[in-house]
């Protein structure tokens, strides 16, 4: 039996909402409104397995999640070492929530260097608990330790739970026939069965998960299977775990609908999947393996049976110009990566613009210039999507702004490619590739027709009264050139780099025709249909702030904070960089002030500053990690007050 009592608000651990007390003997059951978890260990300790694993029957559960998975830039840091620290910050809350959180309230750290690399992120009185079997004297003098944390004090400000979690992993799996080595690589799964049992999260989908992924080795799958359940059954009968924790699931967040846990390139690739089918055309990939866009050739590589085909080439340059082969041959054409290969596909997205074919350039940002931080987020490719070409060669961009949002924006992107015969780039980033979050999975009827026709036949007639095919003759609307299949009869035409002569498709080198030429390509572009943007300004306020992309949860969780503080902000949040929408200067005359938050030195802010005369602020990061709510309520606050 029961009993629930009232209990204070506890701000390290989410508020508390209530407390139930169970008999003599059993531990308490505390329930929470939100909390925030980070799993850190050595890149080989399987940190993000298990949070995969711990987000996947959190999102199982119910709750509204956000995730942050940090990678070391190295494939295989030493062991031990801070920069072979892997991570994975888990958010999750009974309400709505926008960001995988500012400051962990649980840390669990598999060794000294998970501990000192996180340690910084913790607020005062938040939990850590620590396989303390890796702090060795050699290991700790490996991370800067003269002294164990665990004995010196440092750590009295924390609750700190000790837990011998390699012992106890080799303790448990001892019937099992595996060496000590064997037997301590499933300590990641005792860590998972203890925060399991302390959150009360669901263990049927794990249990099932290591079946399926162990199916060919079933002493591994049921060794990984007895640390999970001894991990829980240890939180259940330790002292030193008095309390467990209840997140209700956040029943009043989500529209009604069926959903699932989905990371942004997951998103984008089942977006992409989605366009080609709304469009009746097979999806073409082309594409060479870079951070952190690989994961989207990994899932359209499962996909065969929707009449996906993909093509991995042997460097950047191959793989688009396959893709734009496609793109002539009647695909829908796709080629993903990430800044260093957007340079080297440039002259290729040129000449895609100079044939007016459909090209999807998916460019998941990452830290740069060159090769740059590999596994760190940033959003510093927009002007390059922009301007990053020979000659006058405009381009659409779109951008984002969720990881569940990357399926709309695929399929956005498809939209403007198809209808109005460009390449696109769709700009995506590191933290919305790994994050995650529920995601609605649309109805069919939902999805937008993006049915295209091809040309069959001739468009055009001669003064002599010859009917003919001109491949450059555009519609009056959208200025788009026809889409003609190689081999259809009498649309034979002329491709390649040389300037076209307008209509007939000719070589041209006439000065006049050119200056048409970039006329036309460039309004096309800016006669692309694109919704006005919507401002959300409840209180008339005399400050807005404008982001793009991945900024937006943020952005618009550091407004809430400003709002909820009786501050007044605006917001506006941008999907369409190029061409902006319609409305937007009219949007920003309307306020005093304007802030842009980038994780770049102020890309946006240049274009909107000048395009619109507009004297907009910049507040930039680049330390490729994304934006903490309450450094930037901190810093819209000072923008309003000054």
């Amino acid at each position: 039996m029961t009993s629930q009592v009232s209990s204070p608000a506890e701000q390290a651990d989410g508020t508390v909402v209530g407390e139930q007390r169970t008999a003599a003997g059993t531990k308490d059951v505390r329930r929470i409104d939100r909390v925030i978890i980070r799993f850190a260990g050595d890149s080989g300790d399987g940190m993000q397995l298990t949070g995969d694993r711990f987000t996947s029957e959190t999102a199982s559960f119910g709750n509204d999640l956000s995730t942050l998975p940090n990678f070391p830039a190295e494939i295989r840091a030493p062991a031990g070492t801070l920069p072979g620290v892997s991570s994975f910050q888990l958010h999750f809350a009974d309400h709505d929530i926008l960001t995988p959180g500012d400051a962990p309230n649980v840390l669990v750290a598999m060794n000294p260097a998970a501990l000192k690399a996180n340690i910084g992120d913790l607020p005062r009185g938040a939990e850590i608990i620590v396989n303390t079997d890796e702090f060795t004297k050699r290991a700790m003098q490996k991370v800067g330790y003269a002294a164990s944390p665990l004995e010196d004090g440092s750590l009295d400000g924390f609750h700190v739970h000790p837990v011998p979690l390699t012992t106890l992993t080799v303790e448990a799996l001892k019937e099992f026939d595996l060496t000590r080595k064997e037997a301590e690589r499933s300590k990641n799964m005792f860590a998972l069965g203890l925060l399991s049992w302390m959150y009360h999260r669901p263990t049927e989908g794990t249990e099932t998960f290591l079946r399926s992924k162990f199916a060919k080795k079933p002493d591994i799958a049921a060794a990984n299977i007895a640390a999970f359940r001894a991990g829980w059954n240890f939180g259940e009968t330790t002292e030193d775990f008095a309390v467990s924790y209840e997140v209700a699931p956040a029943a009043t967040a989500f529209p009604p609908g069926v959903y699932r846990n989905i990371s942004g390139n997951l998103a984008l690739s089942y977006g992409l999947v989605a366009a080609s089918r709304q469009a009746d055309l097979p999806l073409f990939l082309g594409s060479y393996p870079i951070t952190p866009a690989s994961d989207i050739l990994h899932e359209l590589s499962k996909h065969k049976n929707f009449g996906v085909r993909t093509f991995q080439a042997e460097d950047e340059i191959a793989g688009i110009g396959a893709a734009l082969g496609a793109a002539f041959g009647g695909s829908l054409a796709v080629t993903t990566t990430s800044g260093p290969g957007v340079a080297l596909k440039s002259e290729t997205i040129g000449l895609a613009v100079s044939l007016e074919l459909p090209l999807l350039v998916v460019d998941i940002q990452r830290g740069g210039p060159s090769t740059g931080l590999p596994t760190k987020t940033e959003q510093a490719d927009l002007l390059q999507a922009m301007y990053g070409r020979n000659g006058e060669a405009p381009v659409p961009v779109v951008a984002p702004r969720t990881p569940a949002d990357c399926f709309d924006a695929a399929l956005e992107a498809a939209r403007i490619a198809l209808a109005y015969r460009t390449p696109v780039f769709l700009l995506s980033d590191g933290y919305l590739a790994n994050g995650s979050e529920p995601w609605r999975i649309p109805e069919l009827q939902e999805l937008p027709d993006l049915a295209v026709r091809f040309a069959q036949g001739p468009n055009h007639t001669l003064d002599d009264g010859t009917e003919v095919f001109w491949p450059y003759k555009r519609d009056p609307h959208t200025l788009a050139r026809p889409w003609a299949i190689p081999g259809t009869p009498g649309l034979e035409h002329r491709i390649g780099g040389i300037e076209k002569q307008d209509g007939t498709g000719n070589i041209s080198y006439d000065p006049a025709n050119h200056d048409f030429m970039v006329r036309t390509r460039q309004a096309k572009i800016d006669g692309i249909d694109v919704p006005d943007l919507q401002a959300d300004d409840p209180d008339g306020a005399r400050t807005l702030v404008l982001g793009w992309g991945s900024t937006y949860g943020p952005i618009t969780a550091a407004v809430r904070r400003i709002r909820a503080q009786g501050g007044h902000i605006a917001q506006a949040h941008l999907r369409h960089l190029n061409p902006f929408p319609p409305n937007l200067g009219e949007i920003l005359r309307r306020y005093d002030k304007v802030v842009i938050p980038e994780m770049n030195l102020g890309q946006l802010a240049t274009l909107i500053r000048a395009k619109y005369l507009v004297d907009a602020r910049s507040y930039n990061q680049v330390n490729g990690m994304p934006f903490k709510a309450e450094q930037l309520a901190a810093a819209l606050k000072e923008a309003i007050d000054d």
